[in-house]
């Protein structure tokens, strides 16, 4: 029917549009977890040189800091996870919609694409 048509069209074009948005967020999520990482200890060891006497673990912030910096990491690096499986789980049924070979279809996921990387 038309009226099954019109609604299957919009809901892939939507589908395109969230899959286009979590491309994006996980790109955002990718740059957030780049961040929450410490300079490299290697780095640190050639700006600040250690005082005779001392336990390099006890000297040096971001040894101690470690557990915080990786546990703000994991969890972004977990975001990333579940973001990919989603848009792998919406990528497959969009792709799997278009290969119904329907051309209203196909222009539905195209247009949803379009207008989720405008947007």
């Amino acid at each position: 029917s038309p009226a099954g048509m019109a609604l299957s069209v919009l809901v892939i074009l939507l589908l395109s549009v969230l899959y286009e948005a979590l491309k994006m967020g996980k790109a955002v999520l990718l740059r957030r977890a780049l961040l929450a990482l410490p300079r490299s200890l290697s780095q640190e060891a050639l700006t600040e040189p250690q005082e005779e006497g001392t336990d390099p673990a006890q000297g040096s912030p971001s040894l101690m800091g470690f557990p915080i910096f990786f546990h703000r990491w994991f969890r972004y690096h977990v975001g990333q996870t579940l973001f990919h499986v989603l848009q792998v789980v919406l990528g497959y049924m969009v792709m799997l919609a278009v290969m119904s070979y329907n051309a209203w279809i196909f222009l539905g996921a195209i247009v949803g694409s379009t207008l989720g990387y405008f947007v």
